[in-house]
């Protein structure tokens, strides 16, 4: 055995006490792996838990240090047949594509000699009509088997190895009844050619290899593509940074870094890192985080994150997080958690996988028998017959059905901006009939800037500041962008809703609305947002303005034409609320709520038998969020990790929205089409094996041609993204 993995610099300790590790797992061949993968992992002590994505192999674990050491989960797996490594993304790569080259290599060999048996067999099928002479026919068989045999050997290489572990285990995976088909098939053949038989069925076992590896070879194209999304954006960090050592600059491995260190980022390089610009101006190219191509102006005092391109001028930049902690793994992260999604298909697709494949050798088996004893048939033809069954019922549609289409949906969120936080998400966005937006921050940008700054004392600006980079509003976030430099108050407290108040001079400093600041309420612009800050007796508002997010007003006209419901709920006043809800068509809106007032209407909405999807701020509307079918959240990067939400989004546009909308309900409509073709083919290709009317050629194709159309299907996702994105750039 070789020496046990380092796990030190793979795993991620949280504030809870608890770790993080991921796997990568290898010998994974069908959903009925993942089931097993993950009981062996709960079973553990210390495992609180276990989830396994099949797009990517990855197996994410949280654990108790004190319980169980790394070590054992790799032992854990190994002894129920799989090879299992820490998650390093290039490792993963490379043994990604070693085991799909050796695909197109098997699938080319049984490409090969399935096209040349096949010319065989066709001459014996015609001869039989022709008087074809028995030593022609004999010979022509001997070939095909010299053709067939070292074939089937090389092809059949990612199935019989799969197969083989897992009997060793003692356990079934979707490729047992494969390997038995075939091995079947070819000694079956064999044995008619030594006895000069008038057929055989080599063509049929290269045939169902060809079939099979096509289906494969086309279903990890597509998982690799979907997987790219998560695999480029831990990509994006780069791989060395400029560290400031004493009096020089060092260039260092970009897994070096910790929070602290300072970095030279020059122009046009990648920033290694999250941080804070210390010194320099430039413009910075966040399209690989927030997708807006846009170049966002940047000097000192604003954060940067890993991944973005420094498009001008050279920026110094102290680090506050790097390695597992910088934004984009989180973003990262949040994709391998799409994927790794369990919705009801899932969770059906999982229970049957795991039940159907021991189902499959018991039909076979009874049935050969029945045709023997019961019906009359040669030992020969009941064999047949059984092999026919054997390779007709192999569940890959069934398995294949779900997954492939939350693999091509986990790939079509990303590219629409969005990240999924919640297991369900997915299934529950596409339910979704009625939609509820808050106002402030969600329909509307705020401007980062005040109207009225120049009226304002400058200490209480400086307070207001402070108190805003405690807070997590969206005008509180504008105003901390708008007000430079000063440190959070410390012992600040977030009242939702509300605002934020802590201790300040001997009194305690508040900003927030009118009543939390028991300041005079005035009236403002109706396009104005407004915002109070108290300092004892000293009070002041600060006049916001907002503006609708570039593609609001076309986004809420595509949902208007897909027959959602659409309400507007905001704790702005009155009349700052109504200007926009003119200006998007919202006849239904209401100023002035409460997060209280929030859940009760969203409550009342559910009563009527609505399924509701609220968008608002993931940390001030966390209540009306919960309350709610489904949420998104559109949120500021440094709040990522923190989002209550079903799913979030990073960036100026709406389009996330209306995207998750479409690609969920498509992903829905395609998981129920797979679904049931699957369950169908079964129900009528089962009762014509078993009835002897099905060839062991015929089982193939037909089994086979089932796997790919499941596939195809799930290919068919990329179209709703795509007309959703079209709109927004229209």
């Amino acid at each position: 055995m070789g020496a046990a993995p380092d796990f030190s610099h793979f795993v991620r300790n949280d504030e809870d006490g608890r770790s993080r590790l991921d796997l990568a797992i290898d010998g994974i061949t069908c959903a009925a792996c993942l089931p097993d993968i993950e009981t062996a992992m709960r079973r553990l002590p210390g495992v609180k838990l276990a989830r396994l994505n099949l797009t990517s192999h990855r197996l994410a674990l949280t654990y108790d240090p004190q319980q169980v050491e790394p070590g054992r989960f790799t032992g854990a797996l190994e002894a129920i047949g799989y090879r299992a490594y820490p998650y390093e993304q290039r490792q993963v790569e490379a043994d990604e594509q070693a085991r799909f080259n050796l695909l197109l290599k098997c699938l080319g060999v049984a490409v090969f000699a399935a096209m040349n048996i096949m010319l065989l067999s066709i001459s014996v099928w015609s001869g039989q009509s022709t008087s074809l002479p028995p030593e022609t026919r004999d010979f022509f068989h001997f070939v095909s088997a010299l053709i067939a045999l070292p074939a089937a050997a090389y092809a059949g290489q990612p199935f019989f190895s799969s197969a083989w572990a897992a009997i060793r285990q003692r356990r079934l995976n979707m490729d047992v009844p494969i390997t038995i088909g075939v091995t079947l098939a070819l000694g079956l053949s064999v044995y008619e050619t030594q006895h000069h038989a008038d057929h055989a069925y080599f063509d049929s076992a290269i045939m169902l290899l060809a079939f099979l590896l096509a289906g494969r070879v086309l279903d990890q194209a597509m998982r690799r593509r979907t997987k790219t999304a998560a695999g480029n954006l831990a990509a994006l960090k780069g791989e060395n940074a400029l560290r400031r050592d004493g009096a020089e600059w060092v260039l260092v491995p970009v897994a070096a870094l910790a929070a602290g260190d300072r970095l030279l980022v020059r122009a046009g390089e990648r920033v290694p890192a999250d941080g804070v610009i210390v010194e320099g101006a430039s413009a910075l190219d966040e399209s690989a985080i927030t997708g807006e191509t846009d170049p966002k102006p940047a000097q000192a005092g604003d954060n940067v994150y890993a991944g973005t391109v420094n498009g001008e001028g050279a920026l110094t930049v102290d680090v506050t997080a790097a390695g597992h902690s910088a934004l984009i793994d989180e973003a990262a992260r949040l994709i391998e958690q799409a994927g790794a999604a369990r919705s009801k298909y899932m969770q059906l697709s999982d229970r049957v996988s795991q039940f159907y494949a021991p189902a499959v050798h018991l039909t076979a088996l009874v049935t050969g028998l029945s045709w023997w004893l019961f019906f009359g048939a040669t030992a020969h033809d009941a064999l047949v017959i059984a092999i026919s069954v054997l390779i007709i019922t192999c569940p890959c549609a069934l398995a294949l059905a779900v997954p492939t289409v939350q693999a091509m949906a986990s790939g079509a969120f990303f590219r629409s901006g969005l990240f999924l936080n919640d297991a369900r998400g997915l299934e529950k966005l596409g339910e979704i009939d009625a939609v509820v937006f808050d106002k402030t921050g969600t329909l509307t940008l705020p401007q980062p800037g005040i109207a009225n700054a120049d009226a304002i004392p400058a200490d209480l600006l400086e307070l207001a500041g402070r108190l805003a980079r405690s807070s997590h509003h969206p005008l509180a976030l504008a105003l901390a962008r708008s007000l430079r430099g000063g440190a959070p108050l410390p012992d600040a407290r977030e009242t939702a809703g509300q605002g934020v108040a802590a201790p300040y001079e001997g009194f305690e400093a508040r900003l927030g609305s009118a009543s939390f600041c028991d300041a005079e309420f005035l009236a403002a612009e109706a396009e104005v947002s407004a915002i109070y800050v108290r300092a004892g007796e000293k009070v002041a508002r600060l006049d916001i303005r907002q503006s609708l997010r570039p593609d609001a007003a076309k986004i809420v006209a595509h949902l208007r034409a897909e027959k959602l419901d659409l309400h507007i709920l905001s704790g702005d006043r009155p009349e700052a609320v109504a200007p926009v809800a003119d200006q998007l068509g919202i006849a239904d809106w209401r100023g002035g709520q409460k997060p209280a007032d929030k859940i009760a209407f969203v409550e009342r909405l559910k009563a009527q038998g609505k399924k509701v999807l609220m968008v608002g701020d993931g940390l001030n509307d966390a209540p009306a969020l919960a309350a709610a079918h489904a949420s998104i959240s559109p949120i500021d990067a440094v709040h990522l990790t923190q989002a209550q939400a079903d799913a979030v989004f990073l960036g100026e546009k709406l389009l996330p929205v209306a995207a998750a909308q479409a690609i969920a309900r498509r992903a829905r409509a395609l998981m129920t089409q797979n679904l049931t073709f699957a369950i169908l083919y079964n129900a009528v290709a089962v009762p014509v094996a078993m009835a002897g009317q099905a060839s062991p050629l015929f089982a193939a194709a037909a089994m086979s041609g089932s796997s790919i159309l499941v596939t195809l299907n799930a290919l068919r996702l990329r179209g709703p993204g795509k007309r959703v994105t079209l709109l927004a750039k229209s």
